[in-house]
């Protein structure tokens, strides 16, 4: 029996990781982490629940990673946590592995493989075959599986593109090779499916952002992501064209450049690169700045400079500012904010939204049919999306000719078999989220969310009270502090109303009662809470202290 199991990434976007597992031979492709959604408050990002990694560990042959995202990579430290085992990926994505682990104290342990495409790895029963693909990152590749039952394509996040700056093209060759030989199954990038058409090329790209560098008579400042080593390798070209120098400002991206280049991806003469402090050596129209902040990522280069906070960098007028990504869902209301201020400082913002200076790294619909026409799966599976791109993407491939019932349409933790009886989904195995605050992984729950909730949107308010043990009478307070609440010049008659109600229930409650300070913490949090409710409306977080002395 071949399995298929999504453990992340079949209705999200994010928290990438799939086990294929043949008896008990078992490997697992990618291992990504998600940003957190808005109701996750102060927690930094989220992983996928390990828990059938652990059932399953003594199976594991390998973990194979097909590129350098966040959302493909970014668990795999907490993964070598439960599981030692040979990580394969491509150079470059290693090189951003190994970074990784070593800020986890991790690298010494980890046991780290090079692939490269149109090479093979045996692993047990599985055959693992790399092919080249086009992405928003370079050096990504799709993974084809030879089982026991048949052949299992992953795509990986791919577009299939004939005008590619970085040389890095979709290998459609050697796609069709393996439909030609036989493919059971397709796993294809839904990302897209939305989109008609094809996408833009690359080259496109390239001379938008080529026209409006040239022709800027001040400082240009780039704002891409970190691991778009495509698109920083057409700045630098663009600015040595102009003359320019070129400066690169932003840990993260400081650290792809540093990595690109020790793989031989990004190669810029040693006079045209300067140093974010010596910005002011040169005319500013000499000038293009690579940071990062994209996204309006609050601590960013880009958004200390739009704020004003920038230690070398101050906006003025003459300054060009382009975003050249992608605004991601969510992150809207963070970027227009950096925008407008930055156009209150003089900047010309220029962004996707205006001008064609990004292109998406995942394919559009009829690159979607073009994958399913190379390989000619038997099966379909659509992968990488929410819900709904998940749908689309399965009525697509119906469009071309697959089967609907050919088609398995699964979601995280849903078990896809295949055997001689073909393909079907069948069963399910728990999975879900684990959230990841500072150096706590899985200690924030669903009731600490509430609890964070509640405090963000009502305040608290805190109550000091201390009884003699012996006799029982109040030796300190009611003492009341609140915060997010009230304003403090305006709790009065407020707050001192609420004593009187600790003091009434002190006073109902009588020395000889059992269990009288548990009793009294009980009734102060209820009566509060109606008080609260009835004369303003609100609903604080009651927090009483109340010790014996």
């Amino acid at each position: 029996m071949l399995k298929i199991i999504p453990l992340g990434g079949l209705g999200e976007i994010g928290l990438n990781m799939m086990v294929i597992e043949y008896d008990n031979s078992l490997i697992v492709i990618d291992s990504g982490l998600m940003f957190p959604e808005d109701y996750m408050l102060g927690v930094d990002f989220v992983i996928p629940n390990l828990d059938y990694i652990r059932q399953k560990k003594a199976d594991i042959l390998g973990i194979i990673l097909t590129h350098a995202h966040e959302d493909h990579i970014g668990a795999l430290p907490y993964l070598l946590r439960e599981i030692n085992v040979p990580v394969f990926g491509t150079p470059f994505t290693l090189g951003v592995i190994r970074h990784k682990l070593e800020e986890h104290d991790l690298l010494s342990s980890a046991v780290l493989r090079e692939v490269f495409p149109r090479t093979s790895l045996k692993l047990g029963v599985f055959e693992i075959e790399f092919i080249r693909v086009s992405h928003s990152v370079i050096d990504g590749v799709g993974i084809a599986v030879r089982t026991p039952t048949g052949i299992i394509i992953h795509t990986g996040d791919f577009k299939i593109t004939h005008t590619n700056t970085d040389g890095m093209m979709t290998d459609v060759n050697k796609f069709a090779q393996f439909g030609e030989e036989g493919v059971l199954a397709l796993l294809s990038d839904s990302t897209n499916v939305e989109k008609e058409g094809y996408t833009i090329s690359d080259k496109k790209v390239s001379d938008t952002l080529e026209k409006i560098i040239l022709k800027s008579r001040g400082r240009v400042i780039v704002a891409v992501f970190a691991s778009n080593i495509g698109r920083i390798r057409q700045l630098a070209d663009i600015a040595q064209k102009k003359g320019s120098k070129i400066i690169f400002n932003g840990r993260s991206i400081e650290v792809s450049v540093k990595i690109a280049k020790e793989f031989g991806h990004l190669c810029i003469p040693e006079d045209m690169e300067a140093d974010i402090d010596q910005i002011n050596s040169f005319p500013d129209e000499d000038i293009v700045i690579v940071t990062t902040g994209s996204q309006g990522e609050p601590m960013s280069a880009l958004a200390r400079m739009a704020s004003g906070i920038h230690k070398q960098v101050k906006i003025r007028e003459g300054d060009t500012v382009i975003l050249s990504s992608k605004f991601i869902p969510g992150h809207e209301k963070s970027i227009a904010k950096i925008i407008n201020n930055l156009y209150r400082r003089g900047a010309d913002v220029i962004y996707e939204k205006i001008a064609e200076v990004h292109v998406s790294g995942h394919a559009f619909q009829e690159e979607l049919k073009l994958m399913i026409n190379l390989t000619k799966p038997e099966y379909f599976i659509p992968i990488h999306g929410e819900y709904r791109h998940l749908l689309l993407h399965a009525r697509l491939a119906e469009k071309t000719g697959i089967p609907e019932s050919n088609i398995l349409l699964a979601e995280d933790g849903q078990i896809i078999e295949f055997d001689e009886n073909g393909g079907r989904i069948r069963d399910s195995i728990e999975t879900g989220r684990v959230l990841i605050d500072g150096k706590g992984i899985g200690d924030v729950g669903r009731n600490i969310l509430k609890e964070r909730r509640a405090l963000s949107e009502d305040g608290f308010v805190a109550i000091t009270l201390a009884f003699d043990e012996e006799t029982g009478i109040v030796v300190y307070g009611p003492e009341i502090v609140s915060r997010g609440f009230v304003f403090e010049t305006e709790t009065g008659h407020l707050l001192e109303d609420a004593i009187c109600v600790v003091l009434e229930v002190v006073e109902d409650v009588g020395p000889e009662k059992p269990n009288r300070i548990e009793i009294i913490r009980s009734r102060i949090q209820g009566d509060l809470r109606r008080y609260f409710n009835f004369t303003i409306k609100r609903r604080p977080v009651i927090l009483p202290f109340i010790l014996e002395v």
